[in-house]
């Protein structure tokens, strides 16, 4: 009886469980993972070394200190002196 029960619920549930599809116009996904920027764990030294100098750079504010430096098609964030997240600037 139960089984009975329970088998007719979901039958009749089933019709309001369908799903949406999200469309976002203008995201090209690929061209943002394609771009070459630090990855987590690297020191500031080492970004340096392999993209150059930042075009700016923001001072380190909080506990831990949080710095932020500026490139062209990227911005990399800092806890102390090693990545914590890059990310591509729109």
């Amino acid at each position: 009886m139960l089984k009975k029960l329970i088998t007719c619920g979901l039958l009749v549930l089933s019709p309001l469980a369908t799903a949406d599809s999200l469309l976002l116009d203008g995201l090209d996904v690929a061209s943002a993972s394609s771009h070459s920027r630090p990855v987590r764990g690297t020191n500031m030294e080492r970004v340096q070394a392999d993209f150059g100098a930042p075009t700016s750079q923001q001072a380190a504010v909080g506990e831990p200190p949080i710095s932020r430096w500026d490139y062209p098609n990227f911005t990399v964030y800092f806890e102390y002196d090693l990545v914590i997240h890059a990310v591509v600037n729109q």
